[in-house]
């Protein structure tokens, strides 16, 4: 249902007169506002490490969205690793495609070396601070261990207090071989003819630092700066990372932030404000503390790997470890890595925004040359410039011509990237971001499939054979792309109803042949039914995220629940992401417990003890979109409509939230206890149409901060509708009763293990 202001303004509006029958609550000094110490309550979340973590997927990691370190066991020695990996660290070679040729490059580790065997460690990931504590014991003593990613600046600093048997350890700096991780035999992809690996590294001194200089024939360079200070009982190694294309200018600013550095502690009072600040912008607190604590170890990892100036993440976030996806994955992957950003108010990430505009001209390069003119599109892997490079069946995968096997046609992945801006224009009502990124690119991608409908026999518009991720073969009227031409028609409509293309796109609305569909719900495209496990929801995008039919639509319902069974049904090839799909489409559904068991079962099956995920190799996608399925259980905004805990299972019976940001631009903190809401509030942050459905039973309050009515009135289905002005802000609690508008941490359903090695 698309609210309008008109809509809004145009009905009779109730409590108007001030004072109303009902008793107005006692209200606190800042209603609605935090209640409690943060830095205990995010303590519940820390990770622990009692068992000495042997792989990525077990260990603490640190991050800032260029650097990223992830610490565990080197393989068969007495050592600790560190890995050192940047995300703009890459190959530029595109001759060798995205995978070879533009793929990231792994740049070290170091190792820290104690004097005596390891027998023990006590580790704790520290989330309020951002900071890695503990110590090590061996068998000549101990060693006190401090250790952050600076949040602003490209540097790793390790504080080491090593007990009297142990000050002879020592740190070893490994370079990595600056070769594309696909590369490896392991994985059975050979590289293009003619591809190697570049040269080796170049180890320098320059005074009391040290240099680890990587060229590359195809120009630029990245370099490894480190150095150690003794300062006292403690020492600490600063090590920064700093990349350059085509000049050659890293040396001197990697060597500039080592030299710079501040004492450990000094360097930790402007980190920990970031993150004090970041983690203060909303709020989020159920009784299942493990999947609570889970949440909030999401939010640390997209912070830690993302930033909106940053490149988008590519498959494992800034940590590279070896795996056969070194690149950025446009088919599912980006899209599902931002999602959490929006209802937990963090558009400060949004590199997906800021990429596809700053690198808008390669995207019109990225489709065969005929189409340049007014088309654009994405291929499935890129480097951070959103480059392909040249491509072959194990280098890269371009965007493909529908109706062509060869290569591939996967057209719909700007479509579905778009549909990411989309949601960060909803959420922030930000019309520089509607009309300077978001119109231009889709009215280009749009216009790409218009140059393949063509109408049939049935008078309908049917689209040549395309493929939908990751099934295996390709199918006419492809539902992926079907969904994908449906929400990015309406979206222009709803943006320049007057735009000289807008005839072409109603057409489209209205002749679209249906979604193709049998027994089993909806199939793959025409002909081509779901006949077999596939991890990929692509077939279902209609239902979530884009919610071209939503279970809202009486008549959608039967198929809706037909397809979600028949998709999860197969066994074989599900994977983690799976089972985010099928919990965020359940609390579509309204089916909470059902939301709430996908969930376990992603965390039973997949999610690994540092919560992150593998594959065949590291991928980030499906943790993060975890914490989006728990944010769609508990508020929804699509459809111009906020729902208040839609999908609450029925052991959650409190919930607390503050300043969860939904579309329209506002901002909803609220309350369930004892099994029901019992307050909420709104803040509009640009005046949009506010309309809610706040599932309080009986005669409702609407109220200012100081208990004066606001202007509202209840619509034919029981939401509620209020007038808002940019900056206004209302609370909705039942009639008579005096809620307590403070937000504070529900009480814990019962003990819980925490994450890592405890």
């Amino acid at each position: 249902m698309d609210i309008t202001r008109r809509t809004v303004l145009g009905g009779a509006l109730a409590g108007l007169a001030v004072g109303a029958a009902g008793i107005t609550p006692a209200l606190a000094d800042v209603p609605g506002s935090d209640d409690f110490g943060w830095a205990g309550f995010l303590g519940t979340a820390d990770l622990y490490w009692r068992r000495l973590p042997k792989t990525w997927y077990e260990g603490p990691f640190l991050g800032n969205g260029f650097l990223g370190s992830g610490i565990y066991a080197e393989p068969g020695q007495n050592a600790i690793r560190f890995n050192v990996q940047h995300s703009q660290v890459q190959d530029h070679r595109p001759e060798f495609g995205s995978l070879f040729g533009l793929a990231r490059l792994p740049i070290g580790y170091f190792t820290l070396e104690p004097v005596g065997a390891i027998t023990a460690i006590d580790w704790r990931m520290d989330l309020w601070n951002a900071e890695l504590t503990g110590t090590i014991t061996t068998a000549a003593g101990s060693l006190s261990l401090r250790a952050i990613v600076h949040t602003g600046q490209s540097l790793l600093a390790v504080e080491i207090r090593p007990s009297e048997g142990e000050r002879a350890f020592k740190w070893v700096f490994h370079p990595a071989v600056a070769v594309s991780p696909r590369a490896d035999p392991v994985w059975n992809k050979p590289p293009p003819a003619g591809y190697t690996a570049n040269p080796p590294v170049q180890l320098s001194a320059s005074g009391d630092a040290q240099l680890a200089v990587q060229p590359l024939p195809a120009g630029g360079e990245h370099v490894t700066a480190w150095r150690e200070v003794t300062r006292g009982g403690a020492r600490t190694l600063y090590t920064s990372v700093a990349w350059s294309h085509p000049e050659k200018t890293s040396a001197a600013r990697a060597l500039g932030t080592v030299r710079r550095a501040w004492e450990f502690g000094a360097l930790t009072q402007d980190h920990r404000r970031w993150w004090h600040d970041y983690y203060r912008r909303s709020f989020l607190s159920i009784p299942d503390t493990r999947l609570q604590g889970f949440y909030w170890i999401q939010l640390y990892k997209v912070a830690s790997a993302a930033r909106r100036e940053a490149p988008v993440m590519a498959t494992s976030g800034p940590w590279l470890e070896n795996t056969p996806w070194p690149a950025t994955w446009w088919n599912l992957n980006v899209q599902l890595e931002y999602w959490l950003i929006h209802g937990s108010n963090h558009l400060e990430l949004d590199a997906v925004s800021y990429a596809l505009d700053k690198y808008r001209a390669n995207l019109t390069s990225q489709v065969a040359q005929p189409y340049q003119a007014d088309s654009a599109g994405i291929p499935r892997t890129t480097d951070m410039t959103l480059l392909n490079g040249v491509s072959n069946p194990t280098s890269g995968f371009p965007v493909g011509i529908p109706g062509q096997d060869t290569p591939t046609p996967e057209v719909g992945n700007l479509t579905w990237a778009l549909h990411n801006v989309w949601l960060s224009y909803r959420h922030t009502m930000d019309r520089k971001l509607l009309y300077g990124t978001l119109f231009p690119l889709l009215r280009r991608a749009i216009n790409y499939y218009l140059h393949f409908l063509a109408p049939g026999p049935d008078g309908r518009l049917h689209l040549p054979p395309t493929f939908s991720p990751e099934y295996g073969v390709n199918a006419p009227d492809c539902n992926y792309d079907l969904s994908l031409i449906r929400w990015g028609c309406k979206t222009l409509l709803q943006t320049a109803p007057g735009d000289p293309l807008a005839p072409k796109w109603r057409n489209v609305l209205a002749t679209l042949v249906d979604y193709p569909a049998d027994a089993n719900g909806y199939m793959i495209g025409a002909g081509v039914p779901f006949a077999k496990s596939h991890r990929h929801y692509s077939h279902l995008l209609q239902i979530y995220p884009l919610y071209d039919v939503t279970w809202e639509q009486p008549e959608h319902r039967a198929i809706i629940e037909t397809s979600l069974n028949h998709w999860v049904g197969f066994e074989g090839a599900l994977q983690g992401y799976t089972f985010t799909g099928a919990a965020s489409m359940s609390a579509q559904m309204l089916r909470g417990d059902q939301a709430a068991f996908y969930l376990g079962e992603l965390q039973q099956r997949f999610i690994q003890p540092n919560t992150m995920y593998k594959e065949s190799g590291p991928v980030i996608e499906t943790p993060l979109s975890a914490a989006k399925s728990l944010q769609d259980m508990l508020v929804q905004s699509w459809g111009g409509v906020i729902r208040l805990f839609p999908a609450v299972p029925a052991a959650w019976g409190d919930v607390a939230l503050r300043d969860f940001r939904t579309e329209g631009a506002f901002l909803l903190s609220a309350s369930r206890a004892g099994g029901k809401t019992r307050w909420l509030k709104v803040h509009s942050e640009a005046g949009a149409p506010c309309v809610l459905r706040p599932g309080i039973d009986g005669d409702l309050a609407v109220t200012d901060a100081r208990g004066r009515v606001r202007r509202w009135r209840r619509l034919a289905n029981g939401d509620v509708q209020v007038e808002l002005g940019c900056g206004e802000e209302a609370f909705v609690y039942r009639k008579g009763d005096r809620p307590d508008f403070g937000v504070r941490p529900v009480a814990p359903g019962g003990a819980s293990v925490p994450w890592g090695l405890p």
